[in-house]
């Protein structure tokens, strides 16, 4: 077994077409080199990872937050396994859907996956759309463990009462940290709630700012590449915007044909917390409402508030039928269509996202990004979206 229980990799040689390539200085006592393919969710990144297998012996590292859970496949668009072609991928479907995996996690677990790669004298390529993940990798970045050190000189992990109280009278947003420390609020993912609240609470009992407790050393370092363990070729693979959301559009469509709704339905779960896990992927809180209609009105209709328990075939009828027309409930119909664009408008704005972040990796900590502008190719990809049963990933 690979490190955190992966199965080990298919053991087959490389290509004889796949002679590693003098560049690659496999074997070298050089720092290890690593690829990271990075972009935009929709903008083509795994297909060229998998595609460079034609030209190197490489394996693939998943560095997207969500497709490393275990179910949701066409949802999260994990590449297929017929077209993986055979290349490797770790860290793909591996996690349980309930597990929290932080950025701290992924790192520790991607770096022994790097060495076993290197090891069979191969290239280990990260490919993804969580920058976070790949910023925790690859530069000093403010971790758990940074965290757990605050909390033990500051006894940060016990507050009074009084100081609880008062930490929970502030807004615990994003925003309201970037206001209060725009240094710290750099340095964590937007949606880390649990990062953000304890910063805020930080402040709020000692009146110092977050980023102020940091080591010298660390804050001059952090989010820069200049002392990383790997050597690191970045590529971002990218594309214009309007290009990008008609592409995000025409996708979800595409996945609401292949079977998105029978994914969600089957992790669906009344009040059930959105905010860990694969429950945090767009296109689960989305369809909430309409799954909660949907559920009350087929129990209703069939007399048994447990219908659904042994109802899997009726419900796919179901959902065809409502998703082509046929179904009559005008209130599931609207309940489908507003959940439908939901998903498209925070899918789109996920881009946005992550196109400003990958920008911030290159104009604040230096990164030399290689950027592959995919516009032409995403466009021929949109326009042919109606004769495929499912868009490349």
């Amino acid at each position: 077994m690979a490190s955190g229980g992966e199965p080990e990799p298919p053991k087959t040689e490389p290509p004889t077409n796949l002679n590693p390539n003098p560049h690659l200085n496999l074997g070298s006592n050089s720092k290890p080199k690593v690829l990271v393919i990075m972009g935009a969710t929709g903008s083509g990144k795994s297909k060229l990872a998998i595609d460079l297998a034609s030209h190197f012996p490489i394996e693939i590292i998943n560095a997207d937050s969500m497709q490393v859970y275990k179910g949701l496949d066409v949802l999260t668009n994990k590449v297929p396994v017929q077209d993986q072609k055979g290349v490797p991928h770790h860290l793909l479907g591996t996690i349980s859907p309930t597990a929290e995996f932080t950025a701290k996690y992924f790192r520790d677990a991607a770096i022994p996956i790097i060495s076993e790669i290197w090891s069979r004298k191969r290239l280990p390529v990260i490919v993804g759309g969580t920058n976070y993940y790949i910023q925790a990798l690859v530069s000093p970045f403010l971790l758990d463990e940074s965290r757990e050190d605050m909390e033990e000189n500051t006894s940060f992990g016990n507050p009074g009462d009084k100081e609880a109280d008062e930490a929970e009278n502030f807004a615990y947003t994003y925003e309201k940290l970037r206001e209060l420390d725009p240094v710290a609020s750099n340095r964590i993912h937007p949606n880390d709630q649990r990062k953000i609240t304890q910063y805020l609470s930080l402040y709020a009992r000692f009146g110092v700012l977050p980023s102020k407790l940091l080591h010298e050393k660390a804050m001059e370092n952090w989010g820069r590449v200049d002392n990383c363990k790997y050597d690191c070729c970045f590529i971002c693979v990218d594309a214009s915007l309007p290009v990008l959301d008609d592409y995000v559009g025409k996708r979800v469509d595409c996945m609401v044909n292949s079977g998105l709704l029978d994914e969600v339905f089957d992790i669906y779960k009344l009040h059930a917390d959105c905010t860990r896990g694969l429950r945090q992927a767009i296109g689960v809180r989305e369809f909430a409402d309409f799954l909660r209609c949907y559920v009350s009105e087929c129990e209703s209709r069939h007399g048994n508030p447990h219908y659904l328990i042994s109802a899997d075939k009726s419900m796919k009828a179901d959902m065809q039928q409502i998703l082509d027309g046929t179904n009559k409930n005008q209130q599931l119909q609207d309940l489908l269509t507003e959940a439908i664009e939901r998903v498209k408008l925070n899918t789109r704005r996920l881009v946005r996202r992550q196109k400003r972040r990958l920008g911030r990796l290159q104009m604040l900590f230096g990164w030399n990004i290689h950027f592959v502008d995919a516009t032409e190719s995403i466009s021929c990809t949109s326009s042919d979206v109606s004769k495929v049963a499912f868009l490349p990933f």
